[in-house]
């Protein structure tokens, strides 16, 4: 069947061409479709137009932009046949599934992030494995993705309150063991100063027990008296002994001595005995620092311990 020179004039008028006229036979409307042994067009719902232009390159004009034009006479309900065979644009049911992806990818960093965390302190295999179960959410319903995106933040959830409580343990570990080391540090401190206080309380009492030997048994200071006498100042046995007769007159050799009356102090008797300080702070304990004073004393004074005794007979000190 030939579409009637109206129907040509409107398809030309749809396609921006002059009207096709039955005058120019090579211009002309065909139906493809499917005939059948009687030689009549069948399989009506693959059928398209083909419009044939001259010396032009043919075009191909979709069944739906023309059927309302061309009164070639096809059933309506073929045409809605055909329309609802036709599948639906893919972007009709995309963004849906992509919402979906979208949040698979979201959740599976996040749970990456949450795994690398783990490592060392809690197991997150679990975790691992139902991050791949989403590698390629794309591929899965939208309704297993939602579901398998729900467990994996709950096992992310799971798992960071596993790291949380594990990073707390090992918090309180810490805090232990320094509290452990800072009470041995001050024991051992403690144990050292006691120690040192120990050894103080000994030296001084060694010191004493010298002291009061010193006290006791005057030679001992005559010892150390008799070898500065020769060492410092080179005085012989003939001094010495003006040194002896003097200092047993003054003070007995007792480093202790004291004097209340005139407040003097010491196996020389100083007047004041702090006079003595000069040699060292241990003046009051210490014969050696009562000696080494004495014999300095004597020799800015009198030259010799002689000179002293001769002084001290004559006027009763020196």
């Amino acid at each position: 069947m030939r579409p009637s020179p109206a129907a040509s004039s409107e398809a030309a008028s749809l396609l921006g061409r002059r009207p096709l006229t039955r005058a120019r036979p090579p211009d002309v409307v065909r139906l493809a479709g499917t005939r059948g042994a009687a030689g009549k067009l069948e399989n009506w719902s693959s059928v398209r137009l083909r419009v044939t232009l001259p010396r032009r390159k043919r075009t191909l004009i979709p069944l739906a932009a023309l059927a309302t034009t061309l009164a070639v006479g096809i059933p309506v309900g073929l045409v809605s046949t055909a329309a609802a065979q036709t599948p639906a644009p893919p972007s009709l049911a995309g963004p849906a599934a992509r919402d979906v992806d979208r949040d698979a990818s979201l959740y599976a960093a996040v749970a990456r992030v949450t795994v690398t965390g783990a490592s060392g302190k809690v197991d997150a295999s679990a975790l691992g494995a139902q991050i791949d179960q989403l590698t390629n959410s794309e591929e899965l319903p939208a309704e297993t993705v939602a579901a398998l995106t729900a467990n994996l933040r709950g096992t992310t959830s799971t798992v960071a309150d596993q790291i949380a409580a594990h990073d707390a343990e090992q918090a309180r570990i810490a805090a232990e063991q320094a509290a452990q080391a800072a009470a041995q540090e001050a024991a051992a401190k403690a144990a050292a100063e006691k120690a040192a206080a120990a050894k103080r309380a000994a030296a001084s009492q060694a010191s004493a027990a010298a002291a009061n030997a010193a006290a006791a048994d005057p030679a001992s200071a005559q010892a150390i008296a008799k070898q500065m006498a020769a060492a410092n100042y080179g005085w012989g046995d003939d001094q010495f002994a003006c040194l002896y007769s003097l200092w047993k007159k003054e003070s007995g050799w007792n480093y202790r001595a004291y004097n209340a009356s005139s407040g003097a102090y010491g196996i020389p008797q100083a007047l004041p005995g702090s006079k003595m300080g000069a040699n060292g702070a241990d003046w009051q304990t210490n014969p050696a620092t009562q000696i080494a004073w004495g014999l300095g004393y004597i020799s800015r004074a009198y030259g010799t311990p002689c000179g002293a005794w001769g002084h001290s007979q004559s006027t009763g000190w020196y």
